[in-house]
């Protein structure tokens, strides 16, 4: 019988290293959202400007978390003809899967070994490169973190 990754309890790789740190204290970048109208190319520009992997897609007007943009994907779809510089982003978005799957919640006062954990695909059974952090209430973005963010944090802690 095999056992589901989520039978195993999470153990964290850096523990010894959080010592009580949370989210906050990666001190992520802030957000850069998107609207579903803006289009491919700025989409693009402003995530290489940044240096930014995924962009995060907002309602235009409730600023409502809808879904996410992941450029290696965006730049592939380009490269392949699936989507025209001017086409809107809408037609490249990862939307949230908000029925069936928890919808895992971080904020600044997340632990880190929470989002390590949520990283490691203990919540959500696969593997995450990123997580969306939100206010509690969950509706403004505040910033997006990465697994290298962890990594980093790590780094710079003396152990």
């Amino acid at each position: 019988m095999g056992h589901s990754p989520l039978s195993q309890p999470f153990v964290s790789k850096w523990a010894s290293r959080y010592r009580g740190a949370t989210v906050e204290d990666l001190d992520p970048p802030a957000a850069l959202s998107l609207n579903p109208s803006d289009t491919v190319s700025l989409a693009l520009l402003s995530a290489f400007e940044r240096d930014y992997t995924h962009l995060t897609v907002v309602d235009a007007s409730t600023r409502a978390l809808l879904g996410y943009v992941s450029i290696p994907q965006l730049q592939a779809m380009l490269d392949s003809g699936r989507v025209r510089p001017e086409d809107e982003v809408r037609s490249a978005v990862t939307r949230f899967q908000r029925k069936g799957k928890k919808f895992h919640l971080i904020t600044l006062q997340t632990p880190l070994e929470d989002l390590e954990c949520f990283f490691e695909g203990g919540v959500t059974g696969q593997k995450q490169e990123f997580a969306v952090i939100t206010d509690e209430r969950r509706r403004f973005v505040i910033g997006v973190a990465t697994v290298q963010d962890l990594e980093e944090f790590v780094k710079r802690r003396p152990a």
